[in-house]
């Protein structure tokens, strides 16, 4: 026999568990624990086991749970149970579970009565179960016995609050029926960690134990201590129906039996026993799983929206449709370019915000790297003036010139001239790269064809290749033009009268003073540890200067160092660094800054490197020379002391420098405008209109557009999660229109929980059976009798040596009262009782006549036959 209600409930969360697992997510649903609260032999236990519809807990007199039980309830198709502390061995026979829970719980705790806080965990796997916890704690008692510490109350209720007071777990305030509620420990405790009552249902056991002649009406129906969520009365096995193997089934119809036969109960059958426990318990799983549902559908939702268009595609796709394939070529084409031309053209939509790409790093090609490229190249001035010394010295052959030959100059300049070729074509490679680059980003789209990609990227890259050649010819036309004459009639050329005038250092052009080149953050590399280390500065480079700051602010300036003789020289990255690196000399051998004779400076990339670098050349830094300068001796003794031919030296040098800085203006503005026309704008133009085509002669339609297995397993994914969503919003709409949530019952007065100090007695909450007692029969009384109030009567009622006096009956109903546990103040717990006070009740109780209830007037009813007699 299981419980009914939950196995209704597994149904339900098994759909959202397979709808969820379907779509490759777990449902986290975290269903409440259930923990049992109550004094020792209050019948804990009973009504966990009776939740769970197994027999399988011990049970007996005195105190038998003494370490708490954390019972993992798991949903499987086959029935057994498992230890932690046994993982390897699975219990199908639930006796022997029982056994084990009696052993586990001896070998920690001894046989003599101690506790342990060390819980035992069992997991019961069953196809009746939903996946809950449940927690079995030990009983509230007062005073130690046996192995029990003389502080057990204290650890006890330490070791129930670390239980209850989490905000998922339902309380079940289990309190025996002969016993005061007043005195019970379980709603107190219940009451510290729930205040609002939202957790907390109130369970009476041992209804069939009371004395003859009373009742706990009152009690369940919410009147005498009221709780939020009220009170149910079950009826559990004894020990001897236990122990006579009764099981849970007989003893489910012998509790509806009792509460259908009594005539205190009857009115309320439908809402007393283990049945409707059941029920209360597994709708507030119900309110649980309702209260999950908003949030698990609005990520369904938006997980659907995220899906929706792409799936639009595949809604009517068919593979073999030869118009379908057709119309998917012309899109993918148009898509290739448009993309490309967005890409190196730029465009508003779909930016990359975290590196430069397409058009962006060919600008920084045509305008950093290229103009670093020709700087790099520049002549040495060493090596120049002594080259212009061995040309004028050979024009002139033996005789001495008495005139600057313009031979000389010519010689000079188309030398000067070829060198420019290098860096051009080097100019060209890498903008081909960039466009390659650029090509395979744009097929990333076309992936779901691997054929059709594979064929676009080399139908689009020979062409490329086709297009430098002819590219990298009209670059060299340009050179071998500038090569054919020498227009010294040009506009800005200094011409031999301002030529013989100007100094060296008078030609060096630098940017306006005090003009910010560039500002960013550079980590300086090679500070020593003991100085620090490497540490990054805010640097700021100006046409005169370069200066770095703690941050960006520039308030706080650490060092100013002057451009002037400053060069610049590649340094090789260290083994374990991330950075790359280069260096500020100064080539008169001073020191840079501080000791050092040189700055490394580093940036996170090879591309900032080569900004900074282009940054210091508009700033008037060059690179260094490659080529060692090691014949000092040797040019120095090559320059004649002639004072005419360093005259004429000097005057070729400026002419030199004034012709390669037009022709260098003028490579470096035709350099862009050529590789823009014949091979960026020709590309575009190619894949617009004559890429198809090419795409059409190298292969048929069919196997160009033959997709991917890759794709394919895609597109039945991502229809399978399409359906699977809708499927999973489908369930959890019918699991929102098939349950029902009960609302939270109203808050109640209960402040009978809150008052420990108010000096009045609670009502008791026995009342006198409405049968007519036989005269001269005392009704049976159980718990503390009359007299003094510490000295408790035996529970026996028939064989009491104390008999009570013969009360009549009091009209009207009890009233309630403030509980009050000072033993000392508080009247005995005794039946209900006539106006009348009986003897032996201490001084200070006042005179209780309630008035008559306005909604239910007193019926003293004969005897009736019970239902089921």
């Amino acid at each position: 026999m299981g419980n009914r209600g939950m196995e209704e409930l597994i149904p339900l969360v098994n759909k959202l568990q397979d709808a969820f697992s379907s779509i490759g997510q777990s449902c986290h649903l975290d269903l409440p624990q259930i923990a049992v609260v109550g004094g020792q032999s209050a019948g804990k236990s009973s009504v966990l086991e009776n939740f769970v519809g197994r027999d399988f807990l011990p049970r007996g007199s005195g105190i038998v749970t003494r370490r708490p039980l954390i019972l993992q309830l798991i949903f499987s198709k086959t029935e057994y149970a498992e230890f932690l502390h046994c993982k390897s061995k699975k219990f199908t026979d639930f006796d022997e579970v029982r056994q084990e829970i009696e052993a586990e719980t001896d070998r920690v705790t001894g046989t003599n009565k101690g506790i342990s806080p060390v819980p035992i965990n069992l997991r019961v796997y069953s196809p009746h179960v939903l996946n809950l916890t449940l927690i079995d704690l030990p009983g509230i008692t007062k005073v130690p016995v046996g192995d029990q510490p003389q502080d057990i109350e204290y650890q006890i209720k330490d070791m129930i609050m670390q239980f209850i007071s989490r905000e998922s777990s339902l309380i079940l305030a289990v309190t025996p029926a002969n016993m005061d509620l007043a005195n019970s420990d379980a709603l107190k405790m219940a009451k510290e960690v729930d205040p609002q009552g939202l957790r907390t249902i109130g369970v009476i056991t041992k209804l069939d134990l009371m004395d003859e002649g009373t009742d706990a009406r009152d009690v369940l129906e919410n009147k005498l201590l009221p709780l939020r969520r009220g009170y149910i009365g079950v009826v559990n096995r004894s020990q001897k129906d236990i122990d006579g193997k009764k099981d849970i089934r007989a003893a489910l119809a012998a509790e509806r039996k009792f509460f259908l036969s009594h005539p205190a109960y009857r009115h309320m059958a439908d809402r007393m026993g283990t049945p409707h426990l059941q029920k209360v318990l597994n709708q507030q799983l119900t309110n649980h799983i309702r209260e999950t549902l908003p949030s698990l559908r609005s990520k369904l939702q938006s997980q659907l929206l995220s899906l929706e268009k792409e799936v639009e595609e595949y809604k009517n796709f068919r593979p073999d449709d030869p118009t379908r394939k057709t119309k998917a070529l012309l899109q993918m084409v148009q898509q290739f370019a448009v993309d490309f031309e967005k890409r190196i053209e730029g465009s508003g939509d779909q930016v990359d915000t975290l590196e430069l790409s397409g058009g962006a790093r060919i600008n920084r090609i045509f305008h950093e790297r290229f103009p670093f490229e020709l700087v790099k190249m520049e002549f040495d001035e060493k090596d120049l003036r002594r080259e212009i010394s061995y040309a004028i010295k050979n024009i002139h052959g033996v005789r001495t010139g008495l005139f600057t030959p313009d031979l000389a100059f010519e010689a000079i300049v188309k030398k000067q001239l070829v060198k420019l070729k290098e860096p051009c074509l080097k100019c060209v490679d890498l903008v081909i790269q960039e466009l390659i680059s650029t090509v395979r980003q744009c097929t990333c789209k076309l992936g779901s064809y691997p054929r059709l990609r594979e064929e676009t990227e080399r139908i689009v890259t020979t062409y490329i290749r086709e297009r430098e050649g002819k590219t990298k010819d009209q670059i060299l036309l340009l050179i071998d033009i500038e090569l054919s004459y020498i227009n010294t009639n040009h506009e800005d050329f200094i011409g031999f009268a301002n030529a013989q005038q100007r100094s060296t250092q008078a030609n060096k052009k630098r940017a306006i003073p005090n003009q910010v080149i560039r500002r960013g953050w550079l980590t300086i590399n090679n500070i020593s540890i003991m100085k620090g280390g490497s540490k990054e500065y805010w640097f700021v480079l100006t046409a005169e200067s370069l200066s770095w700051y703690k941050d960006e602010e520039e308030k706080e300036k650490k060092y100013m160092l002057p451009l002037d003789n400053l060069k610049i020289r590649d340094v090789e990255k260290g083994f374990m660094s991330t950075k790359h690196v280069f260096a500020i000399f100064n080539t008169e051998q001073r020191n840079v800054y501080k000791d050092l004779r040189q700055i490394e400076l580093a940036c996170d990339s090879q591309e900032d490197v080569d900004s900074w670098k282009a940054s210091f050349l508009r700033a008037g830094v060059y690179p260094e020379k490659d080529q060692a300068e090691n014949e000092e001796g040797v040019q120095e003794n090559t320059f004649s002391m002639d004072p005419q031919l360093e005259r004429q030296v000097e005057t070729i040098r400026n002419l030199v420098d004034s012709y390669v800085g037009i022709i260098n203006k003028s490579i470096r503005d035709l350099m862009p405008k050529t590789i823009m026309h014949l091979m960026i704008n020709n590309t575009k133009d190619f894949i617009h209109s004559e890429l198809l085509a090419y795409l059409y002669s190298s292969a048929d339609q069919n196997s160009l557009m033959e997709e991917s297995a890759d794709q394919a397993q895609r597109r039945d994914d991502m229809l399978r999660m399409y359906h699977a969503l809708k499927e999973a919003l489908h369930i959890i709409g019918d699991i929102s229109t098939s349950t029902v949530s009960t609302p939270v019952p109203p808050p109640v007065d209960d402040s009978w929980q809150q008052s420990p100090g108010s000096g009045h007695s609670p009502t008791p909450q026995r009342r006198p059976a409405s049968t007519v007692l036989p005269p001269g029969r005392p009704p049976a009384v159980r718990g503390p009798m009359p007299g003094p109030p510490l000295i408790p009567a035996p529970a026996a009622a028939s064989g009491s040596a104390f008999v009570a006096p013969p009360i009549p009956s009091r009209p009207g109903p009890q009233s309630t009262f403030v509980a009050n546990n000072d033993p000392f103040s508080a009247p005995p717990q005794i039946p209900s009782r006539p106006a009348r006070v009986p003897p032996g009740i201490p001084p200070g109780v006042p005179s209780r006549r309630p008035p008559a209830a306005p909604n239910r007037p007193t019926i003293i009813r004969p005897a009736e036959p019970s239902l089921l007699d």
